[in-house]
Protein backbone atom coordinates (compact mmCIF):
# COMPACT_ATOMS: atom_id res chain seq x y z
CA UNK A 1 0.00 0.00 0.00
CA UNK A 2 1.15 3.54 -0.75
CA UNK A 3 2.85 5.19 2.26
CA UNK A 4 0.58 8.25 2.43
CA UNK A 5 -2.54 6.12 2.03
CA UNK A 6 -1.38 3.78 4.80
CA UNK A 7 -0.59 6.75 7.04
CA UNK A 8 -4.01 8.29 6.47
CA UNK A 9 -5.85 5.01 7.12
CA UNK A 10 -3.88 4.36 10.32
CA UNK A 11 -4.45 7.83 11.76
CA UNK A 12 -8.13 8.06 10.85
CA UNK A 13 -8.81 4.59 12.28
CA UNK A 14 -6.81 5.29 15.44
CA UNK A 15 -8.53 8.60 16.16
CA UNK A 16 -11.96 7.10 15.45
CA UNK A 17 -11.36 4.23 17.90
CA UNK A 18 -9.89 6.72 20.39
CA UNK A 19 -13.07 8.80 20.22
CA UNK A 20 -15.18 5.69 20.92
CA UNK A 21 -13.12 4.34 23.84
CA UNK A 22 -12.71 7.74 25.52
CA UNK A 23 -16.49 7.83 25.97
CA UNK A 24 -16.12 4.89 28.36
CA UNK A 25 -12.97 6.41 29.94
CA UNK A 26 -10.44 4.04 28.34
CA UNK A 27 -6.94 5.45 27.80
CA UNK A 28 -6.26 6.46 24.15
CA UNK A 29 -2.99 4.49 24.10
CA UNK A 30 -5.08 1.32 23.99
CA UNK A 31 -6.97 2.58 20.93
CA UNK A 32 -3.73 3.35 19.10
CA UNK A 33 -2.10 -0.02 19.83
CA UNK A 34 -5.30 -1.86 18.88
CA UNK A 35 -5.34 0.00 15.55
CA UNK A 36 -1.88 -1.30 14.72
CA UNK A 37 -2.71 -4.84 15.85
CA UNK A 38 -5.96 -4.90 13.82
CA UNK A 39 -4.67 -3.37 10.58
CA UNK A 40 -1.21 -4.91 10.85
CA UNK A 41 0.12 -8.40 10.05
CA UNK A 42 -1.42 -10.05 13.14
CA UNK A 43 -5.10 -9.62 12.17
CA UNK A 44 -6.02 -8.12 8.77
CA UNK A 45 -2.55 -7.74 7.26
CA UNK A 46 -3.49 -4.55 5.39
CA UNK A 47 -0.47 -2.50 6.46
CA UNK A 48 3.12 -3.58 7.14
CA UNK A 49 5.52 -1.87 9.62
CA UNK A 50 7.66 -0.23 6.91
CA UNK A 51 10.92 1.70 7.35
CA UNK A 52 9.11 5.00 6.64
CA UNK A 53 6.63 4.35 9.45
CA UNK A 54 9.54 3.27 11.66
CA UNK A 55 11.26 6.65 11.19
CA UNK A 56 8.07 8.55 12.05
CA UNK A 57 7.51 6.29 15.08
CA UNK A 58 11.06 6.90 16.32
CA UNK A 59 10.60 10.65 15.95
CA UNK A 60 7.26 10.32 17.76
CA UNK A 61 8.98 8.45 20.59
CA UNK A 62 11.57 11.18 21.07
CA UNK A 63 8.88 13.87 21.04
CA UNK A 64 6.76 11.83 23.45
CA UNK A 65 9.67 11.66 25.91
CA UNK A 66 10.14 15.42 25.55
CA UNK A 67 6.45 15.93 26.34
CA UNK A 68 6.64 13.60 29.36
CA UNK A 69 9.55 15.64 30.67
CA UNK A 70 7.77 18.95 30.07
CA UNK A 71 4.68 17.79 31.96
CA UNK A 72 6.65 16.32 34.89
CA UNK A 73 6.63 18.34 38.08
CA UNK A 74 10.20 18.36 39.38
CA UNK A 75 9.18 19.99 42.66
CA UNK A 76 6.43 17.40 43.39
CA UNK A 77 8.94 14.99 44.85
CA UNK A 78 10.27 17.66 47.23
CA UNK A 79 7.01 17.68 49.18
CA UNK A 80 7.42 14.10 50.39
CA UNK A 81 10.94 13.23 49.22
CA UNK A 82 11.78 10.29 51.46
CA UNK A 83 8.33 8.72 51.18
CA UNK A 84 8.22 9.07 47.39
CA UNK A 85 11.71 7.59 46.96
CA UNK A 86 10.99 4.66 49.28
CA UNK A 87 7.65 3.96 47.60
CA UNK A 88 9.23 4.08 44.12
CA UNK A 89 12.29 1.97 44.98
CA UNK A 90 10.31 -0.80 46.73
CA UNK A 91 7.70 -0.78 43.95
CA UNK A 92 10.39 -1.19 41.29
CA UNK A 93 12.19 -3.86 43.35
CA UNK A 94 9.13 -6.04 43.98
CA UNK A 95 7.89 -5.65 40.39
CA UNK A 96 11.32 -6.59 39.07
CA UNK A 97 11.58 -9.66 41.30
CA UNK A 98 8.10 -10.94 40.43
CA UNK A 99 8.47 -10.18 36.72
CA UNK A 100 11.93 -11.80 36.57
CA UNK A 101 10.75 -14.88 38.45
CA UNK A 102 7.68 -15.26 36.20
CA UNK A 103 9.67 -15.20 32.95
CA UNK A 104 12.30 -17.56 34.38
CA UNK A 105 9.55 -19.94 35.52
CA UNK A 106 8.18 -20.10 31.98
CA UNK A 107 11.59 -21.14 30.67
CA UNK A 108 12.66 -17.95 28.90
CA UNK A 109 16.23 -16.64 28.81
CA UNK A 110 17.77 -14.76 31.74
CA UNK A 111 18.29 -11.64 29.60
CA UNK A 112 14.58 -11.68 28.68
CA UNK A 113 13.68 -12.13 32.36
CA UNK A 114 15.83 -9.15 33.35
CA UNK A 115 14.30 -7.07 30.57
CA UNK A 116 10.72 -7.89 31.58
CA UNK A 117 11.54 -7.20 35.24
CA UNK A 118 12.84 -3.75 34.30
CA UNK A 119 9.81 -3.05 32.09
CA UNK A 120 7.28 -4.01 34.77
CA UNK A 121 9.12 -1.86 37.32
CA UNK A 122 8.00 1.40 35.73
CA UNK A 123 4.76 3.21 36.60
CA UNK A 124 3.07 5.21 33.82
CA UNK A 125 2.97 8.77 35.13
CA UNK A 126 0.22 9.62 32.62
CA UNK A 127 -2.05 6.92 34.10
CA UNK A 128 -1.32 8.07 37.66
CA UNK A 129 -1.95 11.74 36.85
CA UNK A 130 -5.21 10.94 35.00
CA UNK A 131 -6.42 9.04 38.08
CA UNK A 132 -5.64 11.97 40.38
CA UNK A 133 -7.45 14.40 38.07
CA UNK A 134 -10.66 12.34 38.32
CA UNK A 135 -10.49 11.15 41.94
CA UNK A 136 -10.23 13.36 45.01
CA UNK A 137 -7.66 12.04 47.46
CA UNK A 138 -5.63 13.45 50.34
CA UNK A 139 -2.92 15.91 49.29
CA UNK A 140 -0.25 13.76 50.95
CA UNK A 141 -1.29 10.70 48.92
CA UNK A 142 -1.43 12.63 45.63
CA UNK A 143 2.03 14.15 46.21
CA UNK A 144 3.47 10.72 47.12
CA UNK A 145 1.93 9.19 44.00
CA UNK A 146 3.25 11.90 41.67
CA UNK A 147 6.63 12.03 43.42
CA UNK A 148 7.01 8.24 43.31
CA UNK A 149 5.98 8.15 39.64
CA UNK A 150 8.63 10.79 38.97
CA UNK A 151 11.31 8.75 40.79
CA UNK A 152 10.11 5.74 38.79
CA UNK A 153 10.93 7.65 35.61
CA UNK A 154 14.44 8.46 36.86
CA UNK A 155 14.98 4.80 37.80
CA UNK A 156 13.68 3.80 34.38
CA UNK A 157 16.22 6.17 32.79
CA UNK A 158 18.99 4.44 34.76
CA UNK A 159 17.76 0.94 33.91
CA UNK A 160 17.36 1.81 30.22
CA UNK A 161 21.03 2.80 30.28
CA UNK A 162 21.92 -0.60 31.71
CA UNK A 163 19.75 -2.37 29.12
CA UNK A 164 21.46 -0.38 26.35
CA UNK A 165 24.82 -1.57 27.68
CA UNK A 166 23.51 -5.15 27.76
CA UNK A 167 22.93 -5.01 24.01
CA UNK A 168 26.57 -4.07 23.44
CA UNK A 169 28.11 -6.89 25.45
CA UNK A 170 28.21 -8.47 28.88
CA UNK A 171 28.16 -6.30 31.98
CA UNK A 172 30.80 -7.11 34.60
CA UNK A 173 31.08 -5.35 37.97
CA UNK A 174 33.63 -2.80 36.70
CA UNK A 175 31.71 -1.85 33.56
CA UNK A 176 28.44 -1.67 35.53
CA UNK A 177 30.08 0.70 38.01
CA UNK A 178 31.45 2.89 35.21
CA UNK A 179 28.06 2.90 33.49
CA UNK A 180 26.30 3.85 36.73
CA UNK A 181 28.69 6.75 37.32
CA UNK A 182 28.29 7.85 33.70
CA UNK A 183 24.49 7.78 33.86
CA UNK A 184 24.18 9.67 37.14
CA UNK A 185 26.90 12.14 36.12
CA UNK A 186 25.03 12.86 32.89
CA UNK A 187 21.74 13.32 34.77
CA UNK A 188 23.42 15.44 37.48
CA UNK A 189 25.06 17.77 34.96
CA UNK A 190 21.79 18.26 33.08
CA UNK A 191 19.87 18.97 36.31
CA UNK A 192 22.61 21.38 37.45
CA UNK A 193 22.31 23.24 34.15
CA UNK A 194 18.53 23.30 34.62
CA UNK A 195 19.01 24.87 38.06
CA UNK A 196 21.39 27.57 36.80
CA UNK A 197 19.81 28.33 33.42
CA UNK A 198 16.10 27.58 33.50
CA UNK A 199 15.43 28.41 37.13
CA UNK A 200 17.77 31.35 37.82
CA UNK A 201 19.45 32.94 34.79
CA UNK A 202 18.23 36.32 33.52
CA UNK A 203 19.40 36.04 29.90
CA UNK A 204 17.11 33.05 29.25
CA UNK A 205 14.12 35.29 29.89
CA UNK A 206 14.54 36.87 26.42
CA UNK A 207 14.26 33.41 24.79
CA UNK A 208 11.13 32.51 26.72
CA UNK A 209 9.31 35.73 25.85
CA UNK A 210 9.28 34.90 22.12
CA UNK A 211 7.29 31.69 21.74
CA UNK A 212 8.70 30.90 18.27
CA UNK A 213 12.27 31.21 19.52
CA UNK A 214 11.37 29.22 22.64
CA UNK A 215 9.84 26.45 20.51
CA UNK A 216 12.95 26.28 18.28
CA UNK A 217 15.25 26.28 21.31
CA UNK A 218 13.27 23.38 22.81
CA UNK A 219 13.65 21.26 19.66
CA UNK A 220 17.40 22.04 19.42
CA UNK A 221 17.93 21.13 23.07
CA UNK A 222 15.90 17.92 22.71
CA UNK A 223 17.84 16.55 19.75
CA UNK A 224 21.18 17.78 21.12
CA UNK A 225 20.71 15.93 24.41
CA UNK A 226 19.38 12.87 22.56
CA UNK A 227 22.57 12.79 20.45
CA UNK A 228 24.83 13.40 23.47
CA UNK A 229 23.06 10.64 25.43
CA UNK A 230 23.68 8.22 22.58
CA UNK A 231 27.34 9.28 22.30
CA UNK A 232 28.00 8.55 25.99
CA UNK A 233 26.49 5.08 25.63
CA UNK A 234 22.94 5.73 26.81
CA UNK A 235 19.67 5.79 24.88
CA UNK A 236 18.34 8.73 22.86
CA UNK A 237 15.07 8.82 24.79
CA UNK A 238 17.00 9.56 28.01
CA UNK A 239 18.29 12.81 26.51
CA UNK A 240 14.87 13.74 25.14
CA UNK A 241 13.21 13.16 28.52
CA UNK A 242 15.86 15.19 30.36
CA UNK A 243 15.43 18.04 27.85
CA UNK A 244 11.76 18.28 28.74
CA UNK A 245 12.46 17.90 32.45
CA UNK A 246 15.00 20.73 32.51
CA UNK A 247 12.68 23.10 30.65
CA UNK A 248 9.83 22.15 33.03
CA UNK A 249 11.82 23.76 35.86
CA UNK A 250 10.68 27.13 34.55
CA UNK A 251 7.69 26.53 36.84
CA UNK A 252 10.03 27.05 39.82
CA UNK A 253 11.34 30.37 38.51
CA UNK A 254 10.59 33.46 40.63
CA UNK A 255 8.73 35.65 38.18
CA UNK A 256 6.35 38.30 39.58
CA UNK A 257 4.63 38.66 36.20
CA UNK A 258 4.38 34.86 35.74
CA UNK A 259 5.54 35.28 32.12
CA UNK A 260 7.74 32.17 32.16
CA UNK A 261 4.91 29.93 33.39
CA UNK A 262 2.52 31.37 30.82
CA UNK A 263 5.00 30.80 27.97
CA UNK A 264 5.79 27.29 29.22
CA UNK A 265 2.09 26.46 29.26
CA UNK A 266 1.68 27.91 25.76
CA UNK A 267 4.62 25.80 24.54
CA UNK A 268 3.11 22.66 26.06
CA UNK A 269 -0.31 23.45 24.55
CA UNK A 270 1.18 24.01 21.08
CA UNK A 271 3.23 20.82 21.31
CA UNK A 272 0.29 18.86 22.70
CA UNK A 273 -1.82 19.37 19.58
CA UNK A 274 0.89 18.15 17.20
CA UNK A 275 2.05 15.33 19.45
CA UNK A 276 -1.26 13.91 20.68
CA UNK A 277 -2.91 14.11 17.27
CA UNK A 278 -0.04 12.87 15.11
CA UNK A 279 3.38 11.80 16.42
CA UNK A 280 2.49 10.02 19.67
CA UNK A 281 -0.39 8.01 18.11
CA UNK A 282 1.98 6.99 15.30
CA UNK A 283 4.44 5.53 17.79
CA UNK A 284 1.80 3.41 19.53
CA UNK A 285 0.26 2.41 16.19
CA UNK A 286 3.70 1.20 15.11
CA UNK A 287 3.98 -0.81 18.34
CA UNK A 288 0.70 -2.49 17.35
CA UNK A 289 1.95 -3.12 13.81
CA UNK A 290 4.98 -4.95 15.23
CA UNK A 291 2.67 -7.16 17.31
CA UNK A 292 2.81 -10.39 15.35
CA UNK A 293 3.47 -13.43 17.56
CA UNK A 294 2.71 -16.95 16.25
CA UNK A 295 -0.72 -17.92 17.58
CA UNK A 296 0.67 -21.17 18.94
CA UNK A 297 3.20 -19.28 21.07
CA UNK A 298 0.67 -17.05 22.85
CA UNK A 299 0.39 -18.22 26.42
CA UNK A 300 -2.61 -17.02 28.43
CA UNK A 301 -0.94 -18.48 31.52
CA UNK A 302 2.15 -16.30 30.93
CA UNK A 303 0.02 -13.20 30.32
CA UNK A 304 -2.12 -13.84 33.40
CA UNK A 305 0.88 -14.51 35.65
CA UNK A 306 2.72 -11.43 34.36
CA UNK A 307 -0.38 -9.33 35.01
CA UNK A 308 -0.53 -10.58 38.60
CA UNK A 309 3.20 -9.87 38.96
CA UNK A 310 2.70 -6.33 37.63
CA UNK A 311 -0.23 -5.56 39.94
CA UNK A 312 1.08 -7.30 43.06
CA UNK A 313 4.62 -5.93 42.61
CA UNK A 314 3.38 -2.35 42.93
CA UNK A 315 0.69 -3.15 45.49
CA UNK A 316 3.11 -4.92 47.85
CA UNK A 317 6.21 -2.78 47.20
CA UNK A 318 4.59 0.67 47.12
CA UNK A 319 2.09 -0.23 49.84
CA UNK A 320 4.89 -1.45 52.12
CA UNK A 321 6.95 1.66 51.38
CA UNK A 322 4.02 3.88 52.38
CA UNK A 323 3.35 1.85 55.54
CA UNK A 324 6.98 2.11 56.65
CA UNK A 325 6.59 5.91 56.72
CA UNK A 326 3.52 5.84 58.92
CA UNK A 327 0.62 5.91 56.47
CA UNK A 328 -2.42 3.87 57.48
CA UNK A 329 -3.00 0.50 55.84
CA UNK A 330 -5.95 2.00 53.96
CA UNK A 331 -3.85 4.83 52.50
CA UNK A 332 -0.90 2.52 51.87
CA UNK A 333 -3.05 0.14 49.82
CA UNK A 334 -4.46 3.12 47.90
CA UNK A 335 -0.90 4.21 47.00
CA UNK A 336 -0.08 0.63 45.94
CA UNK A 337 -3.14 0.52 43.67
CA UNK A 338 -2.48 3.98 42.22
CA UNK A 339 1.06 3.03 41.20
CA UNK A 340 -0.11 -0.03 39.26
CA UNK A 341 -0.66 1.49 35.81
CA UNK A 342 1.78 0.90 32.96
CA UNK A 343 1.83 2.79 29.68
CA UNK A 344 3.93 4.78 27.25
CA UNK A 345 7.44 4.29 28.67
CA UNK A 346 6.85 0.53 29.00
CA UNK A 347 5.95 0.29 25.33
CA UNK A 348 8.99 2.37 24.39
CA UNK A 349 11.24 -0.01 26.35
CA UNK A 350 9.53 -3.04 24.79
CA UNK A 351 10.05 -1.71 21.27
CA UNK A 352 13.73 -1.18 22.03
CA UNK A 353 14.02 -4.72 23.41
CA UNK A 354 12.38 -6.29 20.36
CA UNK A 355 14.52 -4.33 17.90
CA UNK A 356 17.75 -5.27 19.69
CA UNK A 357 16.82 -8.95 20.05
CA UNK A 358 16.66 -9.00 23.86
CA UNK A 359 13.11 -10.35 23.72
CA UNK A 360 11.12 -12.33 21.17
CA UNK A 361 7.63 -11.75 19.78
CA UNK A 362 6.02 -13.91 22.47
CA UNK A 363 7.43 -11.82 25.34
CA UNK A 364 6.83 -8.58 23.41
CA UNK A 365 3.18 -9.45 22.78
CA UNK A 366 2.58 -10.72 26.33
CA UNK A 367 3.93 -7.60 28.05
CA UNK A 368 2.03 -5.31 25.65
CA UNK A 369 -1.20 -7.04 26.66
CA UNK A 370 -0.24 -6.78 30.34
CA UNK A 371 0.55 -3.03 30.02
CA UNK A 372 -2.80 -2.42 28.34
CA UNK A 373 -4.62 -4.44 31.00
CA UNK A 374 -3.02 -2.44 33.84
CA UNK A 375 -3.85 0.85 32.10
CA UNK A 376 -7.47 -0.34 31.91
CA UNK A 377 -7.87 -1.82 35.38
CA UNK A 378 -5.82 0.52 37.61
CA UNK A 379 -8.29 3.47 37.40
CA UNK A 380 -11.18 1.03 38.03
CA UNK A 381 -9.47 -0.56 41.07
CA UNK A 382 -8.57 2.89 42.44
CA UNK A 383 -12.11 4.26 42.07
CA UNK A 384 -13.70 1.10 43.54
CA UNK A 385 -11.34 1.05 46.52
CA UNK A 386 -12.02 4.71 47.34
CA UNK A 387 -15.78 4.09 47.30
CA UNK A 388 -15.47 1.05 49.56
CA UNK A 389 -13.12 2.85 51.93
CA UNK A 390 -15.56 5.77 52.25
CA UNK A 391 -18.46 3.34 52.77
Amino acid sequence: MDFLAALAILLVTAKSIEWLVERVEIHPIIAHVLTGITLGPFVLGLIEPTSELSVLAEFGLIMMMLYMGLTSNFSAIAQNTKKAVMVAVLGVAFSFILGFATVEFFGKSTSAAIFVGVTLGNTAIEVTSSILVKERVKREISSILMGAAFVDDILAVYLIGIITAMTKGSLDARSLGILTIKIFLFIAIILLISELVFKRSHWFYSIVKNLNVFFTFTLILTFSLAIIAEKVGLNQIIGAYLAGLTISRLRERKDPLVVTRIKLNELIEDLQVVLTEFFIPLFFIYVGLMFNPPLASISLALIGTLYLAAVLGKLIGCGLGSRLFGLSWKDSILVGIGMGGRGSLDLAILTFGLNTGLIDQTIFASVIVVSMMTALTTPLFFKTYIKRAKA
